[in-house]
């Protein structure tokens, strides 16, 4: 050791000891002063900011870290001074460590205490917007499941005033039917009986004599007409219209008949009786349904048309385009 540093340190140990009642921070200063060392110096050795220094020189611990930083910051400028740390280290405040709050209860601790209330009240939690939200909501669905079954009986209601109104409104509908139901039992029977040729030469002698009876002989033929509007199926059982007609059925025993037009209009549908003819137009193609169709001749647009190849289990059923 060179005569320089050995009167150097012992300068800087009488500076620590000649301080006896003064603290960490006049015993650093006094031996950083005794050494001749300037505090940037002193920090740019350390590689310590010089804030950091002055501070312990001038005992404001507050600014450092916490105590471990400034009994560490101390010791290494003792060792910068080549002093002893340990009158330094005395002055400085110990380490202490946290100490943790007691729990007496422990685990079993409650959240809350025992008669402490809560701080939310009851309009501070219905103020919240998901709770009005969720309000709203079921607002909303009450009113649906509550409004149909109101809806569903004004309906109901209607309904049952119409169905109490409606036997009033067709008592007319009833009386003005009758003309309707004449015609049909009229034309049925006499026409096949009255050929068109005495008509004709009956008419004008019974106008040239008497209007009254003219008029009566009129009204056959304007029921038979009222009764080809009314039907709407184009059958006619005249041997005069049967001649215009697509199909003609003559029936040799009791036998069904069905003709439907490409329409889906069902012109016929009914049983024949023996004896009788009848004759069917419509839009064409026509379906054909044959009940008996060994006890009908059929003829289309005036020829012979044989059932004998197409009927199945005597059940004839064609088409005629």
């Amino acid at each position: 050791m060179s005569d320089a540093e050995t009167s150097t340190q012992s300068s800087g140990l009488s500076a620590v000891t000649g301080v006896g009642d003064s603290t960490a921070g006049a015993m650093l200063r006094s031996a950083r002063e005794a050494a001749g060392l300037h505090i940037a110096a002193l920090a740019v050795s350390m590689k310590v900011p010089v804030k950091k220094l002055e501070a312990l020189e001038s005992d404001q611990l507050d600014l450092l870290l916490d105590v471990v930083f400034a009994r560490a910051l101390a010791s290494s400028m003792c060792r910068a001074l080549k002093i002893d740390p340990t009158p330094v280290l005395e002055k400085l405040p110990q380490n202490s460590l946290p100490k943790l709050h007691s729990i007496e209860q422990g685990i079993n601790a409650p959240f809350r205490v025992p008669g402490q209330r809560s701080g939310l009240s009851v309009p501070a939690f219905l103020a919240k917007p998901g709770v009005l939200l969720v309000m709203v909501l079921l607002l909303g669905v009450l009113t649906l499941a509550v409004f149909p079954d109101i809806q569903i009986r004004g309906q109901s209601s209607e309904v049952d005033r119409n169905t109490a109104a409606e036997p009033a409104v067709s008592v007319p509908e009833v009386v003005a039917t009758p003309a309707l139901v004449l015609p049909q039992t009229v034309a049925v029977e006499p026409a096949p009986a009255v050929p068109a040729g005495p008509v004709r030469s009956v008419v004008p002698a019974v106008q040239g004599s008497n209007g009254l009876v003219a008029d009566v002989v009129k009204t056959p033929q304007i029921v038979s007409d009222a009764v080809g509007k009314s039907d709407g199926r184009g059958v006619s059982s005249e041997a005069g219209s049967v001649l215009q007609k697509v199909l003609l059925f003559k029936a040799k025993a009791p036998s069904w008949l069905e003709v439907t037009d490409a329409n889906g209009i069902v012109q016929i549908r009914r049983t024949l009786s023996a004896g009788e003819s009848v004759g069917v137009t419509g839009a064409l193609p026509l379906s054909v349904v044959i009940g008996r169709a060994d006890a009908v001749e059929v003829e289309v647009r005036g020829k012979a048309f044989s059932l004998a190849n197409i009927a199945r289990d005597n059940v004839a059923r064609f088409e005629v385009k």
